[in-house]
C-alpha cells in the first residue's frame, strides 16, 4: 500500500506537471485539478502508512536498540579522542572523524524519529538538541582538520564531547522513564 501510494504521488505530480506545460497561456483544470487531487490524496496515504511501520513495536525496540548503541559509541570515541587529540596530526583528524563517528552519526540519525513515539516529544527535542550541536562541532573538526586549524580541532572535540555526553544523559534518563512506565 505503502509503494503503491508513493508511486501515485509521482504520477500525479509528474502528470500534473506535463498537464501545466501543454499550453503556456492555459491549464486544463479538468483535467489538472483530479490529477493534483489524486496527488494529494495519495501523499496522505503514503504518510499514514509509513507512521504505522514507524511505531511498530519491532521497529521501536530496534531503533531503540540502535541509538542506545550508537550514541554509547560515539560518547566513548570521543571520550577516548578527547585523551589523544593533542597527538593527533591536524590534517590526520578529519580522517579519525570518518573512522570513527560517521557509521554511528549515520545509525543515530536514520533511527531518531523513534524516539518521539518512546519518550515523547519533549525527550526528543531535548535528546536532539544536543545531538545536534555535537554533531555540528564534529563537522566543525573536520572543516577545521582539512584547513590545519590546529587550536580549533582541539577546542571543538571537548565541545562536541561535552555535548554528546549531555545527550546520552538525557537519552538514558529518557529511556529510564520509559521502561518505567511501561511495566
Amino acid at each position: 500500500m505503502k509503494n503503491a501510494a508513493f508511486i501515485l504521488v509521482i504520477l500525479a505530480f509528474l502528470g500534473g506537471a506535463f498537464l501545466a506545460s501543454l499550453d503556456e497561456n492555459e491549464v486544463n483544470w479538468l483535467l489538472f485539478t483530479p490529477t493534483m487531487l489524486v496527488g494529494f490524496v495519495s501523499a496522505l496515504v503514503y504518510i499514514k502508512e509509513s507512521n504505522k511501520a514507524a511505531i511498530h513495536s519491532d521497529t521501536l525496540k530496534n531503533n531503540q536498540t540502535t541509538m542506545d548503541t550508537s550514541l554509547h559509541n560515539i560518547v566513548a570515541n570521543l571520550n577516548a579522542l578527547e585523551g589523544r587529540k593533542d597527538k593527533v596530526p591536524t590534517y590526520d583528524m578529519r580522517f579519525e572523524i570518518d573512522h570513527l563517528f560517521r557509521e554511528d552519526l549515520r545509525q543515530f540519525a536514520d533511527a531518531r524519529n523513534s524516539m518521539k513515539h518512546l519518550f515523547g516529544i519533549q525527550s526528543f527535542a531535548d535528546i536532539m538538541s544536543s545531538f545536534a550541536a555535537g554533531e555540528r562541532y564534529i563537522n566543525r573538526i573536520w572543516s577545521a582538520s582539512t584547513d590545519g586549524y590546529v587550536d580549533e580541532v582541539l577546542l571543538y572535540v571537548s565541545k562536541a564531547n561535552d555535548q554528546f555526553k549531555h545527550a546520552l544523559d538525557v537519552f538514558d534518563a529518557a529511556q529510564k522513564q520509559h521502561s518505567n512506565t511501561a511495566s
